[in-house]
């Protein structure tokens, strides 16, 4: 009883009532005319008004502050503070993305799930793992024998696509092999496309493959005709796949064209790595070629590359973060550096200022990635992987609809079949996704109001349409209309006897057919002029076995 009587005394802070005049932002439903179904949509608008303000005024998420490291003085650098410095000045649950893990059969490769608490590493000689590194709780740790290049999950973590040296195989999260993909023949690199659950992969032989995961269909194979290709990378903003070749050049993928949609002369040298900026919708591309430079590329102009420097070391792996900062990896060190400092336009190949840099001794550093909404970069090399602390490169506010690290069983699953509910067709891949949902501009084909192309229009009237009309302009309407008709007449006669659908029919059907009769006409014309021609050159007394020559011009008949 008494729990009834707190209950009933308990009530909301004023802040978290929803009572007074709706805001001015909430929808109207004045237009309904049951007051019953109108009462209740109003209700929920004003809601759902209310606490969008509410949250807003709270300052739940920082939008526009994602953190990093800033120096008190003019003369100190941020690339001056090390990883123990670092460490030490971050919070203990920060602190645990800084680790060694010294691992036999590298180079390694390494791949995080959607939200980031997953993570799954491949050495090249076959040893295979997955498993979560907040908690250390390992899933799945194979060893395959034979040579692996890539790895990737799917659409969570408890499926994972390996490109080993035949094909590519599908894991379960207890590392129970699924299917083997032979139609993916000798694969080098992965990309798994979540909005369309599409499993892209390249190899040796040069064909970009699409294949459906939910269906089990292979959607597209494109045959690049570029030879073997070792570097892909996908945009998330449209998923389009961006391929790095043995020539110098980047191409453009999308599954519902043949050819690429953009192809580009990027390096002087084989193209070693390619990353898409998920911060800025995917404007921006960076590459890294054997000729030792790192380009960045703006998307929506392909005339000339915005940044270039060489780094040293010569070939670089490059990533970006989903902040931003972009991470090059050459020589034996990363460098990470801000989107200030690359977005800008410079001449020259002087390299843009440093935001943090951290030396790693064992070479060759195979692969970089940032662990989504985490402040963690991850470097493969030939002893393991290497995690280091970037701060404000990993995005602190998710969408627990979309990625949620905090996710149970229940939620994974309810997301997984949301998902594929809402998956989308591969033919909706294109550069501009902003045209799904469109309208088609008015054609000026036609006027609008009248069935008359406007290719027959008069020049007013075609003039007006277009909206370059001079209302001082006048055309008499007889002459006008004697245009028209004489335009007509023009047309009818153009068009007689040409508009019959079988008369095109028999045309097509005797264009192959060898008819004896006509071969017979044939000889016959070509007899009577061979016969004209000797009766042409008796008449200017020339012989009949003569050859002609250069000087018969000058020869005068008298």
């Amino acid at each position: 009883m008494d729990n009834l009587i707190a209950k009933a005394k308990t009530s909301l802070p004023k802040s978290l009532r929803a009572g007074g005049p709706p805001p001015a932002d909430a929808r109207s439903f004045g237009h309904i005319p049951n007051k019953k179904l109108r009462t209740h949509l109003t209700r929920h608008s004003a809601q759902a008004a209310h606490a969008k303000a509410l949250v807003k005024d709270a300052e739940l998420l920082l939008e526009t502050d994602a953190g990093g490291m800033e120096v008190e003085g003019e003369m100190d650098r941020t690339w001056r503070i090390t990883q123990d410095e670092i460490v030490k000045e971050v919070g203990l649950e920060a602190a645990r993305g800084r680790k060694e893990m010294v691992l036999d059969g590298g180079p390694y490769r390494s791949r995080y799930t959607r939200n980031g608490r997953h993570m799954a590493i491949v050495g090249l000689k076959g040893h295979v793992a997955t498993f979560d590194w907040q908690t250390g709780t390992m899933h799945s740790e194979l060893q395959l024998k034979e040579t692996c290049r890539d790895i990737t999950f799917l659409q969570d973590h408890s499926h994972y696509a390996v490109a080993q040296s035949k094909y590519v195989f599908i894991y379960d999260r207890d590392g129970v092999e699924l299917h083997r993909l032979k139609a993916h023949v000798e694969p080098t690199r992965l990309e798994f496309l979540p909005f369309h659950w599409l499993l892209a992969t390249i190899g040796n032989t040069g064909h970009l493959k699409y294949q459906d995961t939910s269906t089990g269909q292979l959607v597209a194979d494109h045959r690049t005709k570029l030879g073997a290709c070792t570097t892909m990378a996908q945009n998330a903003h449209n998923a389009v796949i961006h391929l790095g070749h043995q020539n110098g050049t980047v191409t453009l993928w999308t599954p519902n064209l043949p050819h690429p949609a953009v192809k580009l002369l990027a390096h002087l040298g084989p193209v070693c790595s390619v990353s898409v900026d998920p911060s800025s919708g995917g404007r921006y591309m960076s590459t890294a070629g054997e000729d030792g430079s790192v380009k960045v590329w703006d998307c929506r102009n392909w005339k000339g590359a915005v940044r270039t420097w060489n780094p040293r070391g010569g070939s670089a792996e490059v990533q970006w973060s989903q902040r931003g900062y972009l991470a090059v990896a050459s020589g034996g060190s990363v460098n990470v550096y801000s989107r200030r400092s690359i977005y800008q336009a410079f001449p020259g190949t002087p390299p843009p200022p440093l935001y943090l840099t951290h030396p790693i001794p064992h070479r060759p550093l195979q692969s970089v990635r940032f662990c989504p909404y985490q402040d963690i970069l991850t470097i493969g090399h030939a002893h393991g992987l290497s995690s280091i602390l970037v701060p404000g490169s990993g995005e602190p506010n998710f969408d627990s609809a979309e990625a949620d690290p905090f996710e149970n069983r229940k939620a994974r699953r309810e997301r997984e079949v949301k998902s594929l509910l809402d998956k989308i067709q591969p033919d909706m891949i294109t550069l501009d996704p902003e045209f799904v949902g469109s309208l088609a501009p008015e054609s000026k084909l036609t006027t609008g109001d009248t069935d008359v192309p406007f290719a027959r229009l008069p020049r007013l009237n075609r003039l007006k349409v277009s909206g370059k009309a001079d209302e001082t302009e006048e055309v008499s309407d007889a002459e006008d209309t004697g245009k028209t008709q004489d335009r007509e007449e023009r047309e009818k006669r153009k068009m007689r006897g040409k508009g019959k659908s079988l008369k095109r029919y028999l045309r097509k059907q005797r264009k192959n057919v060898i008819d004896p009769k006509a071969v017979a006409i044939r000889a016959k014309l070509e007899k009577d002029r061979n016969e004209r021609k000797k009766a042409r050159e008796a008449a200017k007394g020339i012989a009949a076995d003569h050859k002609p020559s250069a000087l018969d011009r000058f020869k005068r008949t008298l």
